[in-house]
């Protein structure tokens, strides 16, 4: 029996760190608060339960990972209530950790050409190429089900503007890498009391410092959305506050896709 249940391990593990953000960001004063980046998390929370429920309870469906016992309070579907408490703490974590590091950088929606934005679609597209192809060989499955999952909201951000994102890479990186490596290391925590077991069958069996590549792929890809998501959110309404939506508006009326090029 797991030492504890899923429940408890977002008590101790997940639950105080989300408070601490929150109070860095209730008592500090450069950063981002105020209805503008809730409402930007409020929306990922909502994108990442419908888009992440449906795929999640498919893998433990396929018998990919599986939990413990006594670690389940009880399941709705395929999955336990912790997971999709899961679903919901690390937004929370992401966006957060992200608010100490407020930046808008000043780009233009409209200046990024459209030939710039249909790399972006393809590089996600190839994202889930790739993963698609890996799901055919049973240890790639559960790696190639995340790339193939990530592929379309790679296509959306980086077709609407990764050379935005690009500009921010330093924000980025901060605001990614450290609940990645924070959320991986409680998950090898978890791993190895048992709380979830992974399928030897549908992982490659690579591991670093302990932890099946896989879960750190989930990890890294989960929190890169939650970072993408909220820059361009924040980023957009900026735009609409200068009215740059409304000239993009005019732009695409009068047929001139680019309309600083007829100044």
């Amino acid at each position: 029996m797991a030492p504890l249940t899923y429940l408890q391990f977002h008590l101790i593990f997940v639950l105080p760190l989300l408070f601490v953000l929150a109070a860095a960001v209730y008592l500090r004063a450069e950063t981002w608060s105020g209805p503008e980046p809730l409402s930007g998390l409020a929306i990922l929370l909502c994108l990442a339960l419908v888009y992440t429920i449906p795929w999640d309870n498919l893998l433990i469906a396929e018998g990919v990972w599986w939990y413990g016992d006594g670690a389940t309070a009880g399941t709705i579907w395929q999955a336990p209530i912790g997971e999709y408490l899961f679903f919901v703490f690390q937004p929370i974590i992401v966006c957060l950790w992200l608010f100490q590091f407020p930046r808008i950088d000043d780009v233009s929606l409209i200046r990024i050409p459209l030939v710039y934005r249909g790399l972006g679609v393809a590089a996600g597209a190839a994202v889930s190429l790739v993963g698609y192809l890996m799901l055919g060989v049973q240890s790639l499955y559960y790696l190639g089900a995340i790339l193939f999952w990530s592929g379309p909201i790679l296509s959306i951000h980086w077709g609407f503007g990764w050379p935005y994102l690009w500009r921010l890479r330093k924000t980025m990186l901060l605001g990614i890498s450290l609940p990645t490596l924070y959320l991986c290391t409680i998950d090898r925590i978890a791993i190895d009391m048992g709380l979830w077991v992974l399928s030897d069958a549908h992982t490659t069996g690579i591991t670093v410092l302990g932890l099946p590549i896989e879960e750190g792929a989930f990890f890294f890809m989960t929190s890169l959305f939650a970072v993408q998501t909220l820059l361009m959110y924040m980023w957009l309404l900026d735009r609409v506050e200068r009215g740059e939506l409304d000239e993009w508006k005019l732009a695409v009326r009068e047929f001139r896709l680019f309309p600083e090029m007829d100044r």
